[in-house]
């Protein structure tokens, strides 16, 4: 299944000169915007040079995407959105690209080219590249955590950080096609679902992945009340119960352990850790924090560590001392199958550093594999040749066709 449908497959009633038309409030997020919406969110300059195209004459161009960093080219959902837009207009174009979808691109690769008439594709870059570079380097952010730790496994839970339902699409798929990268070469679980049910058929499922919220535990009033609401309400769905709203993670954890041993016993059981970066784990401090990882990862504290890795290993909130601490007493006390679902702040270099530590951390919830800087998400579009002829801004030479 194609996680985002060719614009073949939405339009197969096209034919050459009949062309059906999708109306706007059809179209799905992905190929937004529509033709309608386009002029709205179209930068001016390209609206004023289509009017100047209009007056003067059209010409073929053919336009080199790039990007000023590494990423992992995650494409289709601009090209799907192209081909569609080409459709809607009667137009053609010619679409190559440099790298198989899920690839490494190097810093300033041309990534693909497209080539065209220059009236059909003027007003089209700004919506074009607001689909690709996000999306590309979410796809390199989660190829990395992914690739750190490749028997735990990654839920996408990034919608509620993004800018509206369109971009929640792209990060999702950005986590998509980086974790299948991963897969697709190691035995790594990768990316197993998300936080809604719009994008999870990416993820081979029907339904949004996630248990309870700190909400339900304030709701409840208390960590095992919201247990067992939530499993009275859902009695056939594996239990994830959230530990640390009371700051009590190893006590409220082994209440709901021993009231759902029988889940304990059958793996249906997962505690869930997302502690507050300003405090320790119940029963932690620096000392211990040393301490648990001295037993059981001393070479994580043996060599030399940046402060922001030491605050990973041994520091406040949900650090790789902190899963280890829980999962010891977890053991102690005859729980060795209940899984730990960690989250807070797991992007790249945490993932780095758990893996570093061998953390026995199962599943992690995460939003931190969208981009950090936004700076370094800007996709550049560049014509490089008009009417045949190669012709590129001074300094964009390396745009050119060898």
């Amino acid at each position: 299944m194609q996680p985002f449908p060719k614009s073949s497959e939405l339009s197969k009633n096209h034919k050459k000169n009949n062309i059906k038309i999708i109306k706007d409030n059809d179209w799905p997020s992905y190929l937004r915007p529509t033709p309608d919406q386009l002029p709205l969110v179209t930068d001016t300059y390209f609206l004023r040079t289509k009017d100047i195209i209009c007056e003067y004459g059209d010409t073929e161009v053919t336009y080199a995407i790039f990007m000023r960093r590494p990423v992992i080219a995650a494409l289709d959902p601009a090209v799907t959105w192209l081909e569609q837009i080409v459709k809607e207009r009667n137009g053609s174009v010619n679409i190559k690209r440099s790298f198989e979808e899920g690839s490494d691109v190097g810093a300033g690769e041309p990534m693909i080219y497209i080539s065209g008439s220059m009236l059909l594709l003027v007003d089209l870059e700004t919506a074009l590249l607001q689909k690709i570079g996000a999306t590309c380097v979410a796809a390199y952010n989660a190829r990395s955590m992914v690739d750190s730790l490749k028997q735990t496994s990654f839920l996408a839970m990034d919608a509620r950080h993004c800018a509206g339902s369109d971009m929640a699409d792209l990060m999702a798929y950005g986590a998509y096609v980086g974790s299948k990268r991963v897969k697709s070469e190691t035995d790594a679980i990768g990316f197993i679902g998300c936080a809604t049910d719009k994008t999870a058929h990416l993820f081979e499922n029907t339904k949004g992945l996630g248990t309870m919220p700190h909400a339900l535990i304030g709701y409840a009033g208390s960590t095992l009340k919201a247990a067992k609401m939530f499993h009275s309400t859902w009695p056939n769905q594996p239990l994830t119960v959230l530990i640390d709203y009371f700051g009590k993670e190893i006590t409220d954890g082994l209440t709901v352990c021993r009231s759902f041993k029988h889940l304990a016993d059958q793996n249906k059981l997962s505690l869930r850790i997302d502690t507050h970066g300003g405090r320790y784990i119940e029963g932690l401090d620096v000392a211990g924090s040393y301490a648990v990882l001295e037993r059981n990862a001393p070479q994580a504290i043996r060599g030399y560590r940046t402060e922001q890795e030491l605050r990973y290993l041994i520091g406040t909130g949900v650090s790789a001392a902190a899963v280890w601490h829980l999962r010891e007493i977890l053991n102690n006390s005859g729980f060795e199958k209940v899984k730990i679902v960690a989250s807070s702040g797991f992007g790249p270099e945490k993932c780095k550093v758990f893996a570093l530590a061998n953390v026995p951390v199962d599943v992690i919830g995460t939003g931190s594999y969208l981009p950090s800087r936004w700076s370094e998400t800007y996709a550049t579009a560049d014509i490089i040749s008009y009417g045949g002829k190669s012709q590129v801004k001074l300094g964009r030479e390396f745009l050119l066709r060898r």
